[in-house]
């Protein structure tokens, strides 16, 4: 899939509201899922690396404890800085990203977890406008 302009991209994230499909993020990360937004981000915003950051810090930083995270990346000079907060803006981790190609200078992913009824616990990625 090729990348997509910052204009491109940025017209079509508003279509993404609500998903009809859920994507599992990796075989390493089996109770991680993306939304068709989130999707749709990775691949036309060549952000797969992003939402590695996003999975790689839940296990060691024991992020999967927080029920919702508010995770935002940042754009100067090809560097980036990548923020989880709570949602309420406490601050729980922070990334420095020493050279990037995101086509946004701003952006903000969430990743909700949830309980399903046999008890297995799972996480999803998703926009904002998807909630």
């Amino acid at each position: 899939m090729s990348i997509s302009t910052r204009e491109e991209i940025e017209q079509a994230l508003p279509q993404f509201y609500g998903t009809e499909h859920y994507y599992l993020f990796n075989l390493l990360f089996t109770n991680l899922f993306l939304t068709d937004g989130a999707n749709w981000l990775a691949n036309h915003a060549g952000a797969w690396w992003l939402m590695d950051v996003i999975a790689s810090h839940q296990p060691f930083n024991h992020l999967s404890s927080q029920p919702f995270q508010a995770w935002t990346i940042e754009v100067v000079d090809d560097r980036a800085t990548v923020t989880c907060d709570d949602g309420n803006g406490n601050v729980l981790l922070r990334q420095h990203i020493g050279y990037t190609d995101f086509p946004l200078p701003k952006f903000e992913l969430w990743l909700e977890y949830a309980q399903d009824p046999n008890g297995d616990v799972y996480g999803v990625i998703l926009l904002p406008s998807e909630h």
